[in-house]
């Protein structure tokens, strides 16, 4: 790495490439990435189809997206949120929501501004924080149940504070923000003039009664927040990489800004079918949460019997364990470990922290697998030794 920017030096592995090899080296179930293992709607695939046969998206499209995706956007933001998005500029569509975020780090965050974000962190954040020259500044997560620290948030602020950045249905622990946690956020964004990120790509999968509140709902919030969306997720096509940013005019036009000099437009027939995608009924919506929170209930209820203290996931793909419930004292040496005693692949929080001691007991499970898979995966864990020995 000659000739690698020092400010990218930290972002040079991944976990996930690192446990994906390993997994295939040990022909492990993968419990690590977050993909789906079967594919959403086939009638979107069968637009998808028909676009690419006849013509249609398979040239460039415009740089912003597909007049029709960003329409859909807007009213799918109005019919399940109630938010009056313009889709003509209040909505970008891009390269999957990785591509979305890295637009508004780069679009609004400049040399030596601190982005407030809660750890553990999905990595696209610090590697993009970092992309922009910003600083991050890690607010952990706490208690048992891993909740927003709203103390300690009001503490991390300073004078070179510009962006706090929050994901609910949250990744890595499954936690779904309150509406007390969000307007507490709120009122500390309100208070000192500060822009949000909101990275809502799980926003159809929550569970029970732990309901998906978007912040930028909440009075004050709209147009301070850029929202950000994912199709890949919300319709189990992770591989199309679609997805957008969505909010105020002024906060959109600096994303545009970004994203048209990065892939400058995303696959114009997949763009057709998520527009599709985004109009269908409730049934789909509630189809979907319901079928994957029976597969949350399979990987959960399987590691609780297993010994593992589960924090019960109220969102996302994940679920997430303590494993010094069963003897192990760090989390990232038991995932490396796994693979090899029990053909199972996992992912540890503490590569998702600045702070390693705050994720150091905690491990990632996805749960996005078909149930047979997940059974089988509970019956390789089985044998364990617990209390673990190193």
């Amino acid at each position: 790495m000659r000739y690698l920017v020092p400010r990218m030096s930290e972002h040079i592995t991944s976990i996930f490439g690192e446990m994906s090899t390993l997994a295939a080296a040990t022909e492990s179930i993968n419990l690590g990435q977050g993909f789906p293992d079967t594919d959403g709607p086939e009638e979107m695939k069968e637009i998808a189809r028909e676009c690419i046969s006849a013509g249609r998206g398979n040239q460039y499209p415009p740089p912003h997206g597909l007049p029709a995706l960003r329409e859909a956007v807007a009213a799918h933001q109005k019919r399940f949120y109630d938010l009056d998005v313009d889709g003509d500029t209040g909505v970008v569509i891009t390269t999957g929501a990785s591509e979305a975020l890295n637009s508004a780090f780069l679009g609004l965050i400049d040399d030596g501004d601190e982005v407030l974000v809660f750890e553990p962190m999905f990595d696209v954040y610090a590697a993009g924080i970092s992309l922009a020259r910003g600083v991050r500044v890690a607010v952990p997560l706490s208690g048992p149940g891993l909740r927003p620290d709203i103390d300690r948030l009001r503490a991390a602020v300073t004078p070179r504070t510009r962006v706090i950045l929050i994901n609910s249905p949250h990744n890595p622990s499954g936690i779904v923000f309150t509406r007390a946690e969000l307007e507490a956020i709120a009122a500390i964004a309100i208070e000192h003039d500060l822009l949000v990120i909101s990275d809502e790509a799980y926003e159809h999968l929550w569970f029970d009664d732990d309901v998906h509140i978007p912040i930028s709902t909440l009075p004050g919030m709209f147009e301070r927040t850029v929202t950000i969306g994912s199709g890949g997720k919300m319709f189990s096509f992770t591989g199309w990489k679609i997805g957008w940013a969505s909010g105020p005019r002024d906060l959109i036009a600096a994303v545009r800004v970004v994203r048209q000099h990065l892939t400058y437009a995303s696959g114009g027939p997949f763009q057709y079918a998520m527009a599709h995608g985004l109009g269908m009924p409730d049934q789909y919506y509630t189809e979907y949460r319901r079928s994957m929170s029976e597969q949350r209930d399979i990987l959960s209820a399987g590691l609780a019997t297993l010994g593992f203290d589960v924090i019960p996931s109220q969102g996302s793909y994940y679920v997430t364990t303590n494993v010094h419930s069963i003897g192990a004292p760090d989390g990232l040496e038991f995932c490396r470990a796994l693979p090899h005693r029990a053909r199972v692949v996992a992912i540890p929080h503490q590569v998702f922290c600045d702070d390693e001691s705050v994720g150091k007991p905690y491990v990632r499970w996805a749960f996005c697998k078909r149930p047979a898979v997940l059974q089988e995966a509970i019956t390789r864990l089985g044998p364990l030794q617990i209390p673990w020995q190193p």
